[in-house]
């Protein structure tokens, strides 16, 4: 039996035919670049909707974020906010001073003690506090029973909704002059122990602090980049004889690299800033000596002295900084192998 060669429809007869496009796409044959992406038209007409989406995000971001960046130039200025009621009119009459803001804060010893502290903060609290949520998290993992772990979860989370306040707060009723610690030492003739007003433990003290408050948000990221792991790796690892330990170091620390790698990105990224209202709430009982950081340092110097200009120019010390950090640290992600913030 023979079969037919005639075609049955002309789309059939002509393969270079193109079928009607679907609404809101592009009719005809995609439009590519030499490099063999879509062409820009292509892609907003694809995309419209998801723009649409985000325009009020981008907004909000442009208005809050981006548009205050221009007010940095009072850090090359004499700044006075009241020369008159608007302040676009006290930026443009105030009289400009050139780098003469910068070269007092790098004669000022007190700036150079506030990013002694700053960074010791930052080390301490990368080397302390950073692996915790990792552990606790891989630790919850393990647990057998859902409810347990749950539960277990809830619990370390709760701090996080915590504000400063209450957890200054807290921590004064333990460790403080008239806390419970104090009072059981002096119960067992010790002399009584005010941790919170010591400056040598201050620095232990803060990062103690975010371990209690912050270690929670970390499991959950954590805990989300393990749920992702398929079982039949530690499957097949268990089947060639690997421990519980063995599991750990070569299936589970590989799956939550990528996710360290970012956390600590932004981790480094944020190493000028280490809590401005955790440190300024503690700030009179220990001394600027031992608690003052940059944040602490840019708002004593541009709210209550009142010197906008020289607090701007610290300000934007701080922020060039932090960005050479970040970029540095991404440089660092990529060299291991890992994506970071962005790809190459």
């Amino acid at each position: 039996m023979s079969h037919s060669t005639v075609p049955r429809s002309r789309a059939e007869a002509d393969p270079s035919s193109t079928t009607p496009a679907a609404p809101g796409t592009a009719a005809g044959p995609a439009r590519k670049d030499p490099r063999g992406r879509l062409s820009l038209r292509v892609r907003f007409r694809r995309d419209r909707l998801l723009l649409l989406m985000t325009l009020p995000a981008l907004v909000l971001v442009l208005v809050f974020n981006y548009i205050p960046i221009l007010g940095n130039i009072v850090a090359f200025q004499d700044y006075d906010p009241y020369i008159s009621d608007n302040g676009v009119v006290s930026i443009i009459d105030s009289p400009f001073v050139g780098l003469e803001n910068f070269q007092r804060i790098f004669e000022d010893s007190a700036f150079w003690n506030a990013v002694q502290n700053t960074l010791v903060l930052f080390v301490l609290q990368l080397v302390l506090y950073f692996p915790i949520p990792i552990l606790l998290a891989l630790l919850i993992n393990s647990v057998v029973r859902p409810r347990v772990r749950a539960v277990a979860q809830a619990v370390l989370y709760l701090p996080h909704f915590f504000s400063w306040v209450l957890v200054i707060a807290v921590f004064q009723q333990l460790l403080g002059g008239a806390g419970l610690l104090s009072q059981l030492l002096r119960q067992h003739g010790y002399d009584g122990l005010d941790i919170m007003t010591d400056p040598d433990t201050f620095k232990f003290l803060v990062t103690a602090q975010s371990v209690w408050k912050d270690a929670g948000w970390g499991i959950i990221v954590f805990l989300a980049a393990l749920s992702s792991v398929s079982p039949d790796l530690y499957e097949a690892a268990a089947m060639d004889g690997a421990g519980r330990w063995r599991r750990i170091w070569h299936v589970t620390l590989p799956a939550l690299r990528p996710v360290i790698a970012l956390l600590l990105v932004l981790r480094v990224g944020d190493a000028m800033t280490v809590g401005f209202e955790q440190i300024l709430l503690q700030r009179d009982a220990v001394g600027p000596g031992a608690s003052e950081v940059l944040d602490t340092f840019v708002w004593w110097n541009g709210v209550r002295n009142q010197d906008f200009g020289y607090a701007a120019a610290a300000g934007l010390i701080k922020g060039v900084v932090s960005i050479g950090l970040v970029l540095a640290a991404n440089k660092v992600a990529h060299l291991m192998g890992e994506q970071g913030v962005y790809k190459k």
